[in-house]
Order: structure tokens, then sequence, then C-alpha cells
């Protein structure tokens, strides 16, 4: 068996991981250009050496309220099959090998409005929730429309 090596990202109290191969850098937020008539995640878009990268609240995904007011906030960039995403965490705190024996599904099943939490790390002194950020970015409501406006605002500049 071997390990999976995550990025460690803190929302509300709870700890999440990201696939290391997926994150692509972690930026301070910066100026945001918001984007009218989207869903209350999408802060708008920031541009991130040369490409526009929607950023999505990822604690308003989770919890319901916005972490770009505090100042240890981060921008963890994912790199999707369709784009670039910026997701803003309360803080991105480490680089971690989880054991894949360490890994579980169980009672994520209840979880159906969040098909992109793939499995827990049930590690000694903390779980840590995976998060796939594919999932993520073609199962939230309106990211189609993100997606097209990024495209659009691609062409735009050539």
């Amino acid at each position: 068996m071997s390990d999976i090596k995550t990025v460690i990202v803190q929302c509300g109290q709870e700890e999440y991981a990201l696939p290391v191969e997926s994150v692509v850098s972690i930026e301070k937020l910066e100026r945001v250009n918001p984007i009218p008539h989207l869903p209350d995640y999408m802060l708008g878009l920031m541009r991130i050496r040369g490409e526009l990268v929607p950023i999505l609240d990822f604690q308003q995904i989770l919890y319901g309220n916005s972490a770009k007011e505090d100042d240890n906030a981060r921008v963890v960039v994912v790199q999707t099959e369709n784009l670039y995403i910026g997701l803003l965490v309360l803080d991105a705190k480490e680089i971690l090998d989880i054991p894949e024996s360490r890994l579980t599904s169980s009672g994520l099943m209840a979880y159906s409005r969040t098909p992109y939490f793939t499995t827990v790390a049930n590690l000694d002194d903390r779980m840590i929730t995976v998060v796939d950020a594919e999932i993520l970015s073609t199962t939230l409501t309106g990211m189609d429309a993100i997606n097209e406006y990024v495209e659009a605002q691609k062409i735009q500049e050539k």
C-alpha cells in the first residue's frame, strides 16, 4: 500500500485534504473581480500567474459564511480537467502523507450533498476529509456558467 500526498487546508474547525497532484499553488487573496449573477460562493476572478482563475469560497460552500475577511485565508489553486479554480480556505496548513491503510469511506454515504468528499483519513489524533477538486468543479451549481464565463474572457483577451 502507498501513501497519498495531500495539502491540508482548514475550513471551519475541520481539516480537509486535497491531493497534491491537483494543487498548482497556494496564494494570498488579492484583488478579485466580481462576476454578477453567480452563486454566493463565487467571489469572482483573480489573475494568478497570467491565468484567470475563478475563486470559490470553500468556507461559504461548506458552512455558509465567508473566509475572505480572515487574514490567514489562502487561495489553493487546483487544476481540473476544464480549468483552474481557486479554493478560498481559512488556512493552508501543511503537506501530509496519508497512509492508504488509514483511509475509509464509511460514513460518507450519508453525505449525498457533498459527492466531492471521497474518503476520510482516520489518523491517531485527527480526522481529515479528502476532497476531489474535479468532482467539486462538476457538481457545484453554477460551475457550468463559471466555466463559460472564463472561456469567454480568454477569447476576448486574445
